[in-house]
């Protein structure tokens, strides 16, 4: 299938590593010119060198806190420099801390709303109006299955998550009418480095193993597995493509059937 995003640019939030690494690849795969960014600059430059390397994508690594509008203003301002303009948006951030109500400060959840909330909104803010004005765009978030199904002792999470699909779903319907589609794609137990760290939260907390903790999301998970990157990033390739013109202002889990929910 033709997902006609050849010579389309874009931007990847969070991309050195995980599933931000994942849809960078598929993206580029797709014949997308890439813009990646990471806090930490040995890192992202090294996931765009591999990119470039495997793939032969035009890739520009942009090391920038996303939590700040100025890095945001960065990472968009130097996107279209050197391409031009941005047509898909994919947002995605680390998880914000676990642990339960009491465990949170407020400084903790102004981080996780400045992190997993304010960076989607100004992302968003800074390259949906090219998007409007060329009458095409993509842009797609990476929240959680947490939206759908809480998870325990991940209540920042669960919140700020939430936040980003009533975003969504608004902004969704106000441009429309534009050529601009704006969904979330949720993923369930992926291998990826949060899931390592959640693993290691639960082991120290309950004085079990790590494996146990992999060991009960498997078995909570129909399909009896862990997901993998590239089973996400392949979702999230399809909602940013020509073919997902007439999808839009929905969540979109990846997650082997482990939400239980109807809808």
């Amino acid at each position: 299938m033709d997902f006609g995003l050849r010579g389309k640019t874009a931007l990847v939030a969070a991309s050195s590593r995980g599933l931000g690494r994942a849809v960078a690849e598929e993206l580029a795969r797709e014949g997308c010119r890439l813009v990646v960014c990471s806090r930490s600059e040995d890192a992202i430059e090294a996931a765009a060198d591999s990119l470039r390397e495997h793939t032969g994508a035009d890739v520009v690594a942009i090391p920038a806190d996303l939590t700040d509008p100025a890095g945001v203003d960065q990472v968009v301002r130097t996107a279209v420099d050197r391409f031009g303009q941005i047509d898909v948006l994919v947002t995605n951030t680390g998880g914000p801390p676990a642990g339960p109500f009491e465990a949170h400060s407020a400084a903790d959840w102004t981080h996780a709303v400045r992190q997993n909330l304010d960076s989607v909104v100004n992302l968003t803010r800074a390259v949906l109006p090219g998007m409007k004005g060329r009458g095409w765009g993509r842009i797609v978030n990476v929240t959680s299955i947490a939206v759908k199904q809480p998870v325990d002792g991940l209540i920042l999470s669960n919140s700020v998550r939430a936040a980003v699909t009533g975003f969504a779903k608004t902004l969704a319907n106000e441009v429309a009418s534009f050529g601009v589609t704006v969904n979330n794609v949720m993923p369930g137990y992926t291998r990826t480095e949060r899931l390592d760290e959640l693993a290691a939260r639960i082991s120290e907390s309950k004085g079990t193993s790590v494996e146990e903790a992999f060991a009960s999301w498997e078995a909570s998970t129909p399909m009896g597995r862990i997901g993998e990157p590239r089973e996400f990033a392949a979702v999230v390739a399809f909602l940013c493509s020509e073919r997902a013109s007439y999808v839009t202002g929905v969540s979109v889990q990846v997650d082997g059937g482990a939400v239980k929910s109807l809808l």
